[in-house]
């Protein structure tokens, strides 16, 4: 795997979000939900499924798991998501653990010192 330059952007909106707390915890949240929704596709690809395949397990359309995998289903509920691994011979897992370093720092509002 080739791991890109960090372009001065980059670099930018790093220093942005080590400077704000509440932008950390937001990113943090967002980069959360494309997880999941990234492992629901490779999920689905992996077993040989299109969305309609998909659906059709799942008693829905083909556009309600586009909108799911692209993110567009805003507060998906665990239900949801047991359902969809079910259906694609999956399962789910829930870990909550501790934050370290400069991220567990941001969550509480703290900076960190060089």
């Amino acid at each position: 795997m080739t791991v890109a330059k960090k372009t001065a952007f980059m670099d930018w909106l790093d220093g942005q979000i080590e400077a704000d707390p509440r932008l950390a915890r937001d990113v943090d949240e967002l980069l959360n939900e494309m997880r999941i929704e990234q492992e629901l596709v490779a999920l689905r690809e992996k077993r040989g499924l299109s969305q309609r395949d998909l659906a059709r397990r799942l008693g829905t359309s083909q556009p309600y798991v586009a909108k799911l995998e692209s993110g567009r289903i805003k507060n998906l509920g665990v239900r949801t998501l047991l359902r969809c691994a079910t259906a694609l011979g999956g399962r789910v897992t829930l870990r909550i653990e501790a934050q370290r370093g400069a991220r567990a720092a941001r969550a509480r509002g703290q900076r960190r010192v060089a």
